[in-house]
């Protein structure tokens, strides 16, 4: 599927948190007011658990970084009553294709299942297709921060 594509927990002190934290900045920035960079890296820092909420994992291609997902407890403040969350799914563009993203999600749905969760959300403004192959159902679309997403979940162990 991905060759030699592994999966790991990405932790607070990897020298690719920065490298990370740029991606979800440049693809998703926008949809929080007054987030600066730096920030985004202390947030990504502390979003970097042991295991279980909060997680984020990083798709490696020897030692080079080409993805990452991540599982939160909170990624929409309208819909705080939804938790937790699988977020900031991204593969760089030129690996974009070869299945690294449902690599990636499949992984983070392992550790919501290894943590005793049966149920999560995400929300996306374009790649609802991707999710729906993979098992997600549509929960509603809504505008959020300027932008139309849908809004959809996942049971897991079924």
């Amino acid at each position: 599927m991905w060759g030699d594509i592994t999966i790991k927990r990405l932790s607070a002190d990897d020298p690719n948190v920065a490298l990370v934290a740029d991606w979800t900045f440049e693809a998703w920035g926008h949809l929080h007011p007054g987030l600066t960079q730096e920030k985004a890296i202390e947030r990504l820092k502390a979003e970097c658990g042991q295991g279980s909420v909060p997680s984020i994992f990083v798709a490696m291609q020897a030692e080079t970084p080409v993805g990452t997902a991540s599982l939160i407890a909170d990624d929409m403040s309208i819909r705080r009553e939804f938790t937790p969350w699988l977020a900031s799914v991204f593969v760089v563009p030129e690996w974009r294709g070869q299945g690294i993203a449902s690599g990636l999600v499949k992984r983070v749905e392992e550790e919501a299942i290894e943590s005793g969760i049966r149920h999560f959300y995400l929300y996306t403004p374009d790649q609802q297709a991707l999710y729906r192959r993979l098992g997600w159902q549509d929960v509603e679309s809504l505008e959020y921060r300027g932008e139309t997403v849908t809004v959809m979940s996942r049971q897991l162990g079924l």
